[in-house]
């Protein structure tokens, strides 16, 4: 069990406007999944479901969906980010594309929105990502993307399942010149770099701008400095040596610490620290100061709205954003748009909206002008962009973004998987505490979708208070589990 605590500031209370300026967006609950989470496929690598053989079972059913009604062999890309095991699962991967007649197209080493790109720009019938994002090397993922560069809805992954785990028959293997065939395409990553640098403005630049990039060891180590290197900024790397086994140890956007103090000893203008797969972005500032998604929204969307540039001046983020971004857009006239954790649901409603702008607080950001993903790269040339237009520190605008209330954040890993409405002690206790906070706090509790954990947040003005209540909630929690 592990508590974590937001940066504390001076909480206030709610905006005038805040409640009117907050909406939560309709959907209904997704089917129930044996193998797909919030986020595709994930597990320890070589255990069930990440098995080589659960991997070509997928390549089979994808290259079976992508390519019906088609009147050519399916394409498929393939992407991974640099643990051992991405080697083991890309080749089975392939090998149950080319066993439906498909034709796979490997990439290698390169970031979850570069195949999500790719596979858009180059045509392709789908894309699938290897990675298992922001975990320990030992684990692996798969997650797949569309002909159109969007991750899969759910009714898709449901079919895809039901053919892996054979409840749904696949039909007929090709034999002879039907086998389809793998190629391999070199310049995969040249090609994201070409992309990224397109997403920023084109009459600034980057020149006399000192960056520290942390590439976690993972999917971005090569092509990040490079999109900042080749828009003229000072670039100095850390976490840039992959080994297989070190993707996320004490680097990247999990673990900002050493960037932090890098920033402040090269007195760089900002510190970009990237996830293992780069979709996600923490940002520090030239103080050492971390900057999360929630801020990062903030500032972004306060530079559309003054430019008149954020479709229908709503942002899009997820029930886990301090209620400090909800007054901040109401401050600012806006609306806060809330969805179900998941970035893959906060871009289905900025779809099915026609909003521009959204993220989580951990760092997925969508600037769906730009990209059909999260991008950790994308979103860091937009603070750039902002930071070099307006001339200020990142300190300075980030202060200006958004006041933070004291968020708690507590992990029980319990004994087993519970429905919460039959967690009574929790819901009595969760009651209680919504009671006593009213109009000037929030409590969320929720399961992990990619972790056997249960996760209690509460926000409101007494941090010591919200300390205390969410030591009870899980207390209340354990008790419903082992009773």
């Amino acid at each position: 069990m592990k508590t974590t605590t937001q940066p504390k500031t001076k909480a206030t209370k709610k905006a005038k406007g805040a409640t009117n300026g907050t909406a939560k967006a309709t959907a209904k609950a997704p089917p129930k999944r044996q193998l797909f989470g919030t986020d595709g496929i994930r597990g320890v690598a070589n255990e069930s479901p990440m098995t080589p053989e659960t991997a070509m079972a997928l390549g089979k059913a994808v290259a079976h969906v992508a390519g019906r009604n088609k009147p050519h062999a399916p394409r498929v890309l393939i992407g991974k980010d640099t643990r051992l095991s991405g080697y083991m699962i890309e080749q089975a991967i392939a090998a149950g594309i080319c066993s439906m007649g498909g034709r796979v197209i490997l990439c290698g080493p390169i970031p979850t929105p570069a195949v999500a790109q790719l596979t858009a720009s180059m045509r392709a019938d789908a894309g699938i990502v290897i990675s298992a994002s922001h975990n320990p090397y030992q684990d692996n993922g798969i997650k797949i993307f569309g002909a159109d560069g969007f991750k899969l809805p759910d009714e898709q992954e449901v079919e895809i399942e039901r053919l892996i785990l054979g409840e749904t028959p696949l039909g007929p293997h090709p034999t002879g010149p039907g086998i389809g065939k793998a190629s391999r395409l070199d310049d995969a990553g040249g090609r994201y770099v070409v992309f990224a640098k397109t997403t920023f403005p084109a009459h600034l630049t980057l020149d006399n701008v000192r960056l520290v990039v942390d590439g976690a060891h993972g999917a971005a180590y090569k092509v990040a400095p490079l999109v900042f290197r080749e828009l003229g900024a000072s670039v100095a790397t850390i976490g840039v040596k992959p080994n297989g086994v070190n993707i996320n140890r004490d680097a990247g956007a999990l673990h900002p610490d050493k960037l932090r103090g890098e920033v402040v000893r090269r007195e760089a203008h900002m510190g970009v620290a990237l996830d293992g797969d780069a979709d996600r972005l923490i940002v520090v500032d030239e103080k050492g100061q971390i900057v999360d998604g929630d801020v990062v929204m903030a500032m972004c969307a306060a530079h559309l709205m003054k430019r008149g540039k954020l479709a229908k001046n709503t942002l899009v983020a997820t029930v886990m954003s301090n209620l400090g971004l909800e007054q901040a857009m109401a401050r600012r006239g806006g609306k806060l748009l809330r969805t179900q954790v998941g970035d893959r649901y906060v871009v289905e409603a900025m779809r099915s909206g026609g909003y521009s702008l959204g993220g989580e607080q951990s760092g997925h950001l969508i600037f769906l002008d730009h990209a059909s993903t999260g991008d950790g790269v994308v979103a860091a040339l937009q603070v750039l962009a902002i930071l070099v237009e307006t001339g200020r520190p990142l300190s300075e605008l980030a202060h200006e973004a958004m006041e933070k209330f004291p968020q708690v954040l507590e992990n029980v890993t319990l004994s087993r998987r519970m429905p919460l409405e039959d967690m009574k002690s929790l819901s009595a206790a969760t009651a209680k505490v919504k009671d006593t906070l009213a109009e000037d706090g929030r409590v969320l509790v929720r399961w992990s979708g990619t972790e056997p954990k249960l996760r209690i947040m509460l926000e409101g003005t007494d941090e010591a208070k919200l300390r205390r209540w969410a030591k009870e909630l899980a207390a209340a929690a354990k008790k419903d589990a082992y009773s």
